[in-house]
């Protein structure tokens, strides 16, 4: 029998030359990212980003962002590091820049800065040494309370979508394919405009509580104003959503932990806390990148019509949708272990009792409807099944209930 030359199997045939292995595609974090936000561009360093609210953040990056150069480490090596890519996204630039430079003074604030290092973290590391006593959420030592070593934010935002109703017998109107002649659309530009100015935050929420008697809203407002608003506040930033008929609103305020620095008769300052009011503060906690909403309808009768010009009432209706999440400001930005940016945690919530949530699945959903209710600790789930979260809703379960977004009514437009 033949002798089987093993150098030509193909199953022993081994090649002679060995392909040089790359050890640098790793890919590499980014440390800036280059947005273009509808035609305005930024230039953003990651941790910056990072920072954001999550509610902000969703609404940057609604499909994630992958924050590493992994397009060009598969091309050439990872070694460009003047490589950048560009990010288009759908957002306001103006509500954007208003967000960064809030959080920016507010970390310069705290933190202090290369020259002027004196921030208010600096006079409080008193805090940091010693224990605040007992509060609701039992011994608690101050290394271990964020909002002594971390600026908090709370950040509130409205998503707005109106609705006007033309008189009968009027000159608006659809042509057959559903689109609205310059009568209708000049009626809700007006209504539009008419929103616009609406600019006091709690106006149309106590307005509902007044009209349906609802005890918990009323918490919601008692609490946000006990936390850092006030009852007569405006929208810090508020504006038209282009060629839709949606209004975006945000405000943005320091939350009131009861820390209070003042200074003695010799120039030194002095650093004192209320601590019950710091107990209220730490129970916002639970709402630290886990963002709740509340949606309701609003429906009053209205007079568009501009100075000088005959009456013209309409019923107008507004979809108002609440985004609540607090924020923590950080010198260095977030660990190196949010290398991506994901949507945040997806449950539902709705009708949910809170026995259900005790069991792990509403955490902050249930909480921020206890401290609406008037609950005195959120933290402590009561088992009351006949509670159910009505109205309150997480982020992402609001989507599941009206759709896939409260911005992405593709039909409700201003053409």
């Amino acid at each position: 029998m033949a002798a089987v030359n093993l150098s030509n199997s193909p199953i022993t045939q081994v090649s002679q030359t060995q392909t040089p292995v790359q050890n640098n595609l790793q890919p590499q974090l980014l440390t800036r990212l280059l947005l273009d936000l509808r035609g305005k561009r930024f230039t953003v360093e990651r941790e910056n980003i990072l920072s954001l609210p999550e509610s902000v953040l969703l609404c940057l990056f609604p499909n994630g962002l992958v924050l590493s150069r992994q397009s060009a480490a598969l091309s050439d090596g990872g070694n460009d590091d003047d490589y950048e890519e560009l990010y288009g996204v759908d957002f306001d630039p103006e509500c954007f820049d208003y967000v960064l430079n809030f959080f920016q003074h507010a970390r310069e604030d705290f933190y202090g800065t290369t020259a002027n290092p004196g921030g208010l973290l600096a006079a409080q590391q008193s805090l940091l040494e010693g224990s605040s006593p007992t509060s609701d959420f039992g011994p608690s030592p101050s290394s271990q309370n964020p909002l002594l070593s971390k600026q908090a934010i709370i950040v509130l935002r409205e998503e707005l979508e109106y609705f006007s109703i033309p008189p009968r017998n009027g000159e608006e109107a659809t042509d057959a394919r559903g689109i609205a002649n310059d009568a209708l659309l000049d009626l809700k530009k007006a209504s539009g405009r008419y929103l616009l100015h609406k600019r006091n935050i709690f106006t149309a929420l106590q307005r509902n509580v007044n009209k349906e008697n609802n005890l918990a809203e009323q918490h919601l407002i008692d609490m946000l104003c006990m936390s850092g608003f006030d009852r007569e506040d405006e929208w810090g930033y508020r504006a038209m959503e282009p060629s839709r008929c949606c209004i975006s609103s945000i405000a943005l305020v320091l939350l009131k932990t009861g820390i209070v620095h003042s200074s003695n008769a010799a120039g030194e300052r002095q650093v004192t806390v209320d601590y019950n009011q710091m107990a209220t503060a730490q129970k916002l906690l639970l709402f630290w990148r886990k963002p709740a909403r509340k949606c309701w309808w609003d429906g009053i009768e209205v007079d568009v019509a501009e100075p000088g010009e005959q009456a013209r009432i309409i019923k107008l209706w507004a979809r108002r949708v609440w985004t609540l999440e607090l924020s923590l400001v950080r010198l260095h930005g977030l660990s190196s272990r949010y290398g991506s940016l994901t949507r945040p945690h997806a449950s539902s919530f709705a009708g949910m009792t809170h026995g259900q949530a005790r069991d792990g699945h509403s955490h902050s959903a249930c909480a921020f409807y206890m401290i609406c209710v008037g609950y005195p600790d959120p933290l402590r789930m009561y088992d009351t099944s006949s509670h159910t979260l009505g109205t309150f809703l997480p982020t992402r379960a609001c989507r599941r209930a009206h759709g896939a977004s409260s911005t992405a009514c593709q039909s409700h437009r201003l053409s």
